[in-house]
C-alpha cells in the first residue's frame, strides 16, 4: 500500500512539472509581448520629448499626459546590458524558468589595451555608415504645401518594434473642427502621450483618428502619433495613409533590422600593415610552375601575408611554406568555384585576387591599392596587368542594363571608365576591372561566383555585383603576366595541353553555352552588347 502511494505521488509530482513546462512553452497569440513597465521611472518624459522634432514655441505650450504603456516602447538612445536577477535556487528552476543573462563583451580585452580598442573600432565604424549610408536614409518632411505634412522618406523601424512617427502636423486649413485619419497596413497606431481637447478613436488598430476643434492641440497630438510593426519581415515597408477632408498623402516607413557592421581589427601601427589587411587569393590548375613563381615573386616583397590557394588538379601537389594554405578541390571542379573556396577562407579586410600565371615585381604596391579603399567608399580596386611585350591592361569595362519587356532585359558592356577619382589622378570609377585587383572581403563574399561557370568566365561576377559592388580601377599599381608566347621549338608538356584544353574550350561548348543560358535565365537577359 505504501509503495503504491509513493508511485501516485512520484506521478503526481512529474505531472506537475511537465504542466508547467508545457504551459511555459506554450507559444501566445502575443510574440511581441514586453514588460512595459520596466525601468520607467522619471526619464520616460525626456526620452520621449527626445523623439520629438525641433521644438515649436506654440505647441510646446500645450500640455500632454504620457501613456506609459506606449511610451515604453519606445526604444532608448543607448542600449543597456542588463540581465535578470537570479530567482530561488530549484532544481530545475533553470530549465522551466530561464532567465536572461548578460555578458559585457569589452571583458575580453585587457584595461590597458581597451581605449586603443575603442578607438581603432570607432574609426573602422565610421568608414562602414559611410559607406553604408546614403541620401536615401536621410529624414525628410515634406512641409504643408497640402496642407498635410508628414516625412516623405527616412522612417525608419526595427522589425516588432516601436517609433514616434516625425513631422505629422495639419496647417493653414481654418475649419470649425478638425479630423485627420491614419491608416497602417503592417502595424498599429497609437499615442505616446495624450493632449487636451484631442478625441482619439481606434489607437492600438491600424486605423486611427484624431480629431480637435483646436488645430494647436490636433498638431501637439500628432507629435506623439506611433506606429508599432506587427507583420514581421526582416526588410520590407508599410505604406501609411494620412487624411483629412479634402486631402491625403501617404509615406513609407521602412521596417528593417539595421546593418549589422563587419569590422577588421587591423592593429595598432599607423602606416599600413599589408599583412594585417590583406589575403592573397588564387585558384590553381596544373600550372605549379607558375605557381611557385607567383609564390616567390610575393615572397620577395610581402613576407608574412598570407596566401589561399584553390587547386582542383588531377593529381594535386603539396605547395608548402609559411603563411601559405592549399585547399583540394575535386578535378576539374572549376574557375568560380575555386574562387569561391579561396575567398570564403579568407579572414582579412581585404582580399587580392590574382591569376596563378602572374608575378610581382617593384610595380606591385598593394598599400597604394589599400590607400584608395581606405580613403574611399569603393570595395574594389583593380591594377593593372603588364604582358610580357610591354604591354600593360587594366581591362576596364562598364555595365548597365536596359530594361525590356517580356523577352528580357538588355546587357550592354563598353571598355571605358566613369570619371577620374579625386585625390587619385590614376584611379578611375568603372563597373569591370581585370583579374588582378583588391576588394572587401565581405563585399566579395556577398557576391559570390557562380559554380557553374567553370573555366570561361571573369566579368559575370560583376555583372552579378552590379549595384552592390562600388569598382575602381588604377593603372600605376601593376602585376606581372607570365608570357603566352608559343615558341615553336619548345614541345609544349602534357600539363599544358590539359590546361588549354579546358581554358580554351570552342565557341560550340557546352562551357559556352552555360555561360549564356545562365545571363538569359539568372540574369534574365534577352542579348548582350559589347566592343
Amino acid at each position: 500500500m505504501r509503495s503504491l502511494r509513493k508511485t501516485v505521488l512520484l506521478a503526481v509530482l512529474v505531472s506537475v512539472v511537465l504542466v508547467l513546462a508545457l504551459l511555459h512553452s506554450w507559444p501566445t497569440r502575443a510574440y511581441n509581448t514586453v514588460d512595459v513597465w520596466q525601468r520607467l521611472g522619471p526619464t520616460v518624459e525626456r526620452h520621449l520629448e527626445e523623439r520629438l522634432p525641433e521644438p515649436d514655441h506654440q505647441l510646446s505650450s500645450v500640455p500632454f499626459h504620457i501613456r506609459k504603456s506606449v511610451a515604453g516602447l519606445l526604444a532608448r538612445n543607448g542600449c543597456i546590458c542588463e540581465g535578470e536577477s537570479p530567482g530561488v535556487n530549484l532544481p530545475f528552476a533553470q530549465l522551466l524558468f530561464p532567465r536572461v543573462s548578460a555578458h559585457s563583451l569589452h571583458t575580453a580585452f585587457d584595461a590597458s589595451e581597451l581605449e586603443e580598442m575603442k578607438m581603432r573600432r570607432a574609426k573602422e565604424y565610421r568608414g562602414f555608415q559611410q559607406r553604408s549610408k546614403t541620401a536615401a536614409d536621410t529624414l525628410i518632411i515634406a512641409e504643408a504645401n497640402n496642407p498635410l505634412q508628414y516625412p516623405t522618406q527616412g522612417v525608419e523601424v526595427r522589425p516588432m518594434k516601436t517609433i514616434i512617427i516625425p513631422g505629422l502636423a495639419l496647417h493653414d486649413l481654418p475649419r470649425d473642427h478638425y479630423t485627420i485619419n491614419i491608416t497602417a497596413t503592417l502595424g498599429r497606431l497609437n499615442v505616446a502621450a495624450e493632449v487636451e481637447e484631442v478625441k482619439i478613436k481606434g489607437d492600438g488598430g491600424m486605423h486611427m483618428s484624431l480629431s480637435s476643434s483646436l488645430l494647436l492641440n490636433l498638431n501637439r497630438q500628432l507629435q506623439f502619433v506611433t506606429y508599432t510593426n506587427t507583420l514581421f519581415h526582416p526588410n520590407t515597408a508599410d505604406t501609411v495613409e494620412l487624411k483629412t477632408e479634402g486631402h491625403q498623402a501617404a509615406f513609407t516607413i521602412k521596417i528593417r533590422h539595421g546593418v549589422t557592421p563587419k569590422l577588421y581589427d587591423t592593429g595598432p601601427k599607423q602606416e599600413y600593415n599589408v599583412s594585417a589587411l590583406v589575403t592573397i587569393a588564387t585558384k590553381t590548375f596544373l600550372r605549379y610552375e607558375k605557381l611557385q613563381n607567383l609564390i616567390d615573386s610575393i615572397r620577395k616583397y610581402y613576407p608574412t601575408v598570407m596566401i589561399v590557394i584553390a587547386d582542383d588538379s588531377e593529381n594535386p601537389k603539396t605547395i608548402s611554406g609559411p603563411y601559405i594554405e592549399q585547399y583540394i578541390m575535386p578535378f576539374g571542379k572549376g574557375w568560380f568555384a575555386g574562387r569561391n573556396l579561396a575567398v570564403s577562407q579568407v579572414t582579412t579586410k581585404y582580399v587580392l585576387w590574382v591569376d596563378d600565371d602572374f608575378f610581382f615585381t617593384a610595380d606591385t604596391k598593394l598599400e597604394k591599392l589599400v590607400d584608395v579603399l581606405e580613403r574611399t567608399t569603393l570595395d574594389l580596386v583593380g591594377g593593372a596587368v603588364r604582358e610580357a611585350t610591354g604591354y600593360t591592361a587594366t581591362y576596364r569595362q562598364t555595365i548597365s542594363i536596359e530594361p525590356g519587356e517580356e523577352d528580357g532585359d538588355c546587357l550592354h558592356m563598353r571598355r571605358g571608365f566613369h570619371h577620374v577619382i579625386e585625390g587619385f589622378p590614376n584611379c578611375v570609377v568603372t563597373d569591370g576591372v581585370i583579374n588582378f585587383f583588391l576588394a572587401r572581403t565581405d563585399k566579395v563574399q556577398q557576391v559570390g561566383f557562380d559554380p557553374r561557370l567553370a573555366r570561361v568566365a571573369h566579368l559575370e561576377f560583376f555583372i552579378d555585383g552590379l549595384g552592390s559592388l562600388h569598382v575602381g580601377s588604377c593603372d600605376d599599381v601593376i602585376i606581372n603576366h607570365a608570357t603566352k608566347i608559343k615558341l615553336p621549338w619548345v614541345t609544349q608538356s602534357e600539363s599544358d595541353k590539359t590546361y588549354a584544353k579546358f581554358r580554351y574550350p570552342p565557341a560550340s561548348s557546352d562551357a559556352t553555352r552555360t555561360k549564356n543560358g545562365l545571363l538569359y535565365f539568372k540574369n534574365r537577359f534577352q542579348c548582350l552588347t559589347r566592343n
